[in-house]
């Protein structure tokens, strides 16, 4: 791996976390379009931090807040213009040269895949977090409207030899619940059927844990693992 791919790579740390300028975050947008590779691990990145993201609680900032921040900043005289420090969380800030590297590979990038005739890896037509009972996150749901689906999970589930893993969706009250696929393990699995309708916002997606080999009634039995609602993202 060359050194600026090993730049990039780290870089998505940062992305993932919102850490890039405008202008930086707006062109590795660009650079995902164009690199599947990289859009996968900014994939199992966010995945990873998910859980944080969702557990979360919101904590309002103090009233003083304003005057810390401006206690905190160094002073200048009119004409002495102060350099801004560089970010704690950020030791090598300001990065100028960031853009200009992310602008490079995505260049390399586009011509790359221009030479090897590839296409953009596809976008999902709705996501859905999977939570439990108790709001914590056990899987992701990438569906792609076209007969295929992505399940990806972010919890632990141990699954017993005589059970199944089920994954199903609620495409219309008159289709009822409906199986996507089965999983022996809690792996991330690429799902494929048929003769469903696209799928649409707040569809509902869960996973269940079922006997060997899947549902004996074509519709969920057993305890569900987690459950949540989509998200369209076209």
């Amino acid at each position: 791996m060359t050194d600026d791919a090993q730049t990039i790579n780290a870089l998505a740390d940062e992305y993932v976390l919102g850490l890039l300028s405008p202008s930086e975050d707006m062109l590795f947008d660009a650079l995902l379009t164009h690199d599947p590779a990289l859009a996968r691990q900014i994939g199992s990145l966010r995945d990873r931090m998910l859980p944080l993201d969702l557990s979360a609680t919101p904590a309002p900032l103090p009233s003083d807040f304003p005057a810390r921040v401006r206690g905190s900043l160094p002073t200048q005289d009119q004409g002495s213009p102060v350099a801004p420090p560089n970010a704690a969380n950020r030791p090598n800030a300001p990065k100028n040269w960031v853009p200009r590297l992310i602008a490079a590979s995505l260049v390399g990038a586009v011509v790359g895949f221009s030479g090897a005739g590839l296409r953009q890896a596809p976008t999902p037509t709705v996501v859905a977090v999977l939570v439990d009972a108790n709001g914590v996150p056990q899987a992701v749901i990438d569906d792609y409207g076209n007969d295929t689906a992505n399940v990806r999970f972010v919890a632990d589930i141990a699954v017993p030899p005589d059970r199944t893993l089920q994954v199903w969706t609620l495409p219309s009250p008159e289709m009822g619940a409906t199986s996507l696929g089965t999983l022996d393990r809690a792996a991330a699995t690429e799902l494929h059927f048929s003769d469903l309708p696209d799928p649409g916002a707040q569809q509902l997606y869960e996973v269940t844990l079922e006997p060997l080999g899947g549902s004996p009634t074509g519709r969920p039995t057993g305890p569900i693992i987690g459950k949540g609602f989509a998200a369209s993202q076209i």
